[in-house]
């Protein structure tokens, strides 16, 4: 329980953090900001699309070869099945996640959307990734604290409990799951900021 606690330390303080500076400093985003969702349709279509795009799915590889290393849970074995099975894993339980994200922040018009930093020195670009894992675009467009996420996150972490291994079908770990969640979050924004502009050069290459 002391490793969830300072975990959850972790995350907070970085969420306090983060808050904190935005109240302050300039926001980082300059991509042109997306149009609002119109539509719980517009909405749901743009999660599923979200939940298999090339950024989630890198955030799923790269977690799931983790716990295959570390056989984590033992249930799946430390082989390329089981590294199919953990992505397996990561990605029903991350459309879920996006889902109840999606739905919950259309009560108040939160946007799940990342927008990109794109003309801005790397330093800021990477801290936008970092900023935007906690931090989301209301209906008027200013960047506040992603209350929709806060909510999902938990949420989603206990309800996938009915379908993981049982090892990881308990109360602890469904609580060590929620900063990791975050963890995920985050590696998906590197690649969504980074990601085009490393294959640039292949593109020119058609």
């Amino acid at each position: 329980m002391a490793k969830i606690r300072n975990l959850l330390l972790i995350f907070v303080s970085a969420g306090a953090i983060i808050w904190a500076q935005d109240a302050t400093e300039p926001a980082v985003v300059t991509d042109t900001r997306p149009e609002p969702f119109t539509s719980f349709s517009q909405r749901f279509k743009w999660a599923a699309r979200s939940a298999v795009s090339p950024q989630r799915s890198a955030g799923y590889v790269f977690s799931s070869a983790i716990t295959t290393a570390s056989n984590s849970p033992e249930e799946y074995g430390p082989h390329w099945d089981g590294f199919g099975k953990r992505i397996g894993l990561r990605m029903s339980t991350g459309a879920t996640g996006i889902m109840l994200e999606t739905g919950i922040g259309a009560l108040w018009g939160e946007d799940p959307r990342y927008v990109r930093a794109t003309g801005r020195p790397v330093k800021a670009r990477m801290l936008n990734a970092v900023k935007m894992t906690f931090m989301a675009h209301n209906r008027e467009g200013k960047i506040v604290p992603a209350y929709a996420r806060y909510i999902s996150v938990p949420a989603n972490s206990f309800i996938t409990n009915s379908w993981r291994a049982d090892s990881h079908a308990t109360v602890e770990r469904a609580t060590l799951r929620i900063p990791l969640s975050f963890v995920d979050r985050m590696i998906a924004n590197f690649f969504s900021e980074f990601w085009p502009d490393m294959t640039k050069p292949l593109h020119r290459g058609k």
